[in-house]
């Protein structure tokens, strides 16, 4: 069973960073729309990278204090079909690459205008693994909080409440610590 082992950073808005992630060599970039489904877990994505869309339906859900994730590929039509039954939904611009046994996105919620609401960086690591590894270089400068381990208000659902994601990102910058 694939089980998903992240840590979030909490990143400062800034444009330069998504700038300098386009331009670095072994990141790809990637555009996300996605969609929460009725029932709980439930999510699909339409991930456009390289020229190239791929539907993406998942299941996500908490069992025993791991986070279980199946994901699996379905047709346009499909997509189009559950796209009509679709609750929160959200669209970033995603920066991802590999560093060892590391793999980080990093994740930019936009607006309609394109303009960005929210910044966020992942890293995926080994199953046993319980402390994250430092920011990549290219991050550090920019993170403004460590969010706790499997705290609901940094998922991607919750952060597709624009006025959430802006209140978070506010306790953030005031306080040092999401309130």
């Amino acid at each position: 069973m694939p089980i998903e082992n992240e840590r979030k950073f909490v990143l400062k808005l800034d444009p330069t960073l998504e700038r300098r992630l386009a331009a670095a060599p072994g990141v790809v970039r990637s555009f996300l729309r996605q969609a929460y489904l009725e029932a709980s877990g439930l999510r699909i994505r339409a991930i456009e990278s390289g020229g190239r869309t791929r539907h993406i339906f998942s299941y996500k859900r908490a069992v025993d204090d791991q986070m279980v994730e199946i994901e699996t590929e379905i047709s346009l039509i499909d997509f189009e079909r559950l796209w009509k039954l679709r609750r929160e939904m959200l669209q970033k611009m995603r920066y991802s690459w590999r560093d060892g046994r590391y793999h980080w996105d990093v994740d930019f919620f936009k607006r309609d205008d394109g303009s960005t609401y929210f910044a966020l960086a992942e890293v995926e690591m080994p199953e046993t693994e319980t402390q994250p590894p430092p920011p990549a270089a290219i991050l550090a400068p920019h993170v403004l909080l460590l969010a706790p381990r499997n705290d609901e208000r940094f998922t991607s659902k919750r952060l597709s409440d624009r006025g959430h994601a802006e209140r978070l990102l506010a306790d953030v910058l005031t306080k040092g610590e999401a309130a």
